[in-house]
């Protein structure tokens, strides 16, 4: 799926001005809140009409304002799913889902039995809404969405008010829906794990201008990313594959764009994985240290500093890959650290997401 945008809108004092092409199986569409991602997918799904631009979904032309083009909502065979689920209270979890049935005609698309199953619903069939947890609610909103046979799929931070448990529950979900779907999605985020886990393409907005665009790993990897996605989350993406597993231990080593890596876990050699690297994980030293526990010491070079909630954020060059490290302005002064000095990053923990890469 290819999705080409070229958008001039002003709400108020707030401007918009976006142009970009995306493709891929999941765009996600970063950013903190108020860079103008819900006006993006409101747009394209024809909830909000722009004063000026166009917008093509794989080929087919939604909007055109120097045409005068403007396909009404109802006829874009687009799926939309809200942060929250907004399920019909008085309908079963299987009515619900039949309900997207009336926006179409004829056959073809997904049915019921299939989208039940690729979700993990069927055991919810007969429920009522209000008996489900979020993460059911969403699944269900989803499978929905899924059975009026959508061209495109949007998502708007559909895990936003969920809590960390729910978020554990549903994330596999998108990612086979990802992967094992039909339907391209454009996902909308402003956390750094659901990108790592979810995205092909990212697309990353700041004050409604695009920041940055293209392959995760690549956007990732760039040195102004981490000051956009905020204090908690800042890292960057590797992708790699298992190279050999050390039974004893449990540890499988893992080769990598920054190097090689030691991880957790019961890993097969062959096996393509991607790593979130959270700047908080990381450590910086100028020798290489000795006698210490960490297991993934990695040669870098400082590339750039900035100031980032009252703290340093150092990008280091690590083999071909970047990582960032954020160190109190006290570190950073202590260690002398500078453009181009050579140091040691020391990577006390990482997220793994398997058969990402």
């Amino acid at each position: 799926m290819t999705l080409e945008v070229d958008l001039a809108h002003d709400q108020g004092a707030f401007q918009v001005r976006m142009s970009f092409r995306a493709g891929g199986r999941l765009t996600c569409l970063f950013g903190r809140s108020g860079a103008g991602k819900t006006t993006l997918v409101n747009a394209i799904a024809g909830l909000l009409r722009p004063q000026r631009g166009r917008i093509v979904a794989d080929g087919t032309v939604l909007v055109d304002t120097g045409a005068g083009l403007f396909v009404p909502p109802h006829r874009r065979r687009i799926g939309y799913v809200f942060q929250e689920g907004r399920l019909f209270p008085h309908l079963s979890v299987r009515r619900n889902l039949l309900f997207g049935r009336w926006f179409v005609r004829g056959e073809g698309g997904p049915d019921l039995p299939a989208v039940a199953d690729l979700l993990g619903i069927g055991h919810l069939l007969e429920r009522s809404p209000a008996t489900l947890s979020g993460g059911e609610k969403q699944r269900v909103a989803i499978g929905r969405a899924l059975l009026a046979r959508p061209r495109l799929l949007l998502m708007d931070e559909p895990l936003a008010s969920l809590d960390d448990a729910r978020k554990a529950e549903i994330l596999p979900y998108i990612e086979r829906l990802r992967d094992e779907g039909s339907v391209p999605i454009v996902y909308v985020s402003h956390s750094v794990v659901e990108v790592v886990r979810l995205a092909d393409t990212v697309v990353v907005l700041e004050a409604g201008r695009v920041a940055a665009t293209g392959p995760a790993a690549q956007v990732l990897a760039q040195a102004g990313f981490g000051a956009l996605s905020g204090e908690r989350d800042a890292g960057a993406m590797l992708e790699g594959r298992v190279v050999s597993r050390d039974e004893a231990f449990g540890l499988a080593r893992v080769a990598t764009p920054a190097g090689e890596v030691w991880l957790p876990g019961a890993m097969a050699p062959g096996e393509a994985v991607r790593l979130l690297v959270p700047a908080r994980e990381v450590m910086i030293a100028i020798e290489r240290p000795a006698g210490i526990s960490a297991l993934n010491i990695l040669p870098a070079r400082v590339e750039a500093l900035a100031e980032v909630a009252g703290a340093v954020e150092v990008t280091l060059a690590c083999g071909e890959a970047r990582l960032l490290a954020r160190l109190t302005r006290k570190s950073a002064a202590d260690l002398a650290l500078a453009p181009g000095r050579r140091v040691y990053a020391l990577v006390k923990s990482m997220s793994l997401d398997r058969g990402g890469a």
